[in-house]
């Protein structure tokens, strides 16, 4: 009898998405470390039934009305697809690529900022895990340009919901890209909880903005 060759294991080939297109790295005071301290999201959330299909019949009638100058439809669909399950982002991401439509991509990233603050953190946990920690990360940036109120009543709802992580990834990038005056405005809705969540924030930035934080909180008449 002819002796059978040992299988050799083969590794399963990698389902994250892939790698967004290089760009700039943002420079600058409020972008400090934003893309060199990757969050630690959560691990990677499978796809949803039919999640395939849905992103490949989305892409196909992007394509279509673009070619027919339907801007204003293509749009909608954008919007309707920043409420869609965070983890089929980074699958439409590598999609929207893939077919040339980069500028759909930065309008989706763009819509998904308005997200409710807990789907905005998930959204962007899933784009860090597929490895599009840029994405995720410009996703959170443009996710805390709101007024300093909704911030500090975000923050509130998640901290009563026990999500502690979705609070400090949110906190991080909002203490990175707002002023520390701009900041301080958003703990006016309960200073005694909020003050020492942001101050937390601002000290793993930086010792520096740490203490810009707390003169702006002083200013501002909350006890730092």
């Amino acid at each position: 009898m002819e002796e059978t060759p040992e299988a050799v294991p083969v590794a399963a080939p990698a389902v994250a998405a892939p790698a967004a297109p290089s760009r700039r790295t943002p420079r600058g005071a409020r972008f400090a470390g934003a893309a060199e301290e990757p969050e630690q999201p959560r691990s990677q959330q499978p796809l949803d039934e039919g999640a395939g299909r849905a992103v490949a019949e989305t892409v196909e009638t992007l394509i279509r009305l673009r070619r027919e100058g339907r801007s204003g439809e293509a749009h909608g669909m954008l919007v309707e697809a920043a409420y869609w399950p965070p983890a089929r982002f980074p699958l439409l991401a590598a999609e929207l690529h893939r077919a040339g439509l980069d500028a759909d991509w930065a309008a989706l990233l763009w819509e998904a900022a308005s997200l409710p603050a807990a789907r905005l953190v998930a959204a962007a946990d899933a784009l860090v895990a597929a490895g599009r920690t840029r994405d995720g990360h410009q996703m959170l940036r443009q996710g805390v340009v709101r007024p300093a109120p909704e911030i500090g009543e975000a923050v509130l709802a998640l901290t009563g919901e026990g999500r502690r992580r979705e609070v400090r990834a949110l906190l991080d990038a909002y203490v990175r890209m707002r002023t520390p005056e701009e900041a301080a405005r958003s703990v006016e809705g309960d200073p005694q909880r909020l003050v020492p969540l942001l101050l937390e924030a601002a000290r793993g930035v930086s010792e520096e903005r740490h203490w810009d934080l707390v003169h702006a909180l002083r200013v501002a008449g909350f006890t730092a």
